[in-house]
């Protein structure tokens, strides 16, 4: 039996972050005060292609803080592309957990199609 899920992500998890720059061969992030355009934020830094400023991840309340000038200094796809990633990673971390199997699968359309099997289902 399947299940359509749609996920509204908050970025809490370290792991997940590691995982999703790992895999979208970005630098690591790296935990401290970054100062953006006008501002600094603490936080985790993830550095995004081609991005002036880095991302800043707030794990306690789950937010991104970030200026890319409205496309002009960082692509919001790239942004996208991460917080896809992300999602991804941390549903896979927490499914394997719980000692269920995934599965994941690109789509032409550039989405995610992540098969999450539980128990003897299939």
């Amino acid at each position: 039996m399947s299940h359509i899920v749609s996920i509204e992500v908050e970025i809490r998890d370290l792991e997940a972050i590691r995982q999703a720059t790992h895999r979208l061969q970005l630098p690591e992030a790296i935990f401290g005060e970054v100062q953006l355009f006008s501002e600094r934020k603490t936080g985790w830094a993830i550095q995004l292609r081609d991005w002036r400023y880095p991302v800043v991840a707030n794990l306690e309340n789950g937010r991104l803080d970030y200026d890319n000038y409205a496309g002009r200094w960082g692509r919001q796809q790239e942004l996208d592309q991460f917080l896809q990633r992300y999602a991804v990673e941390a549903a896979v971390l927490q499914a394997r957990k719980q000692g269920y199997t995934t599965t994941e699968q690109p789509l032409v359309d550039g989405s995610i199609k992540l098969l999450i099997q539980v128990g003897g289902e299939g």
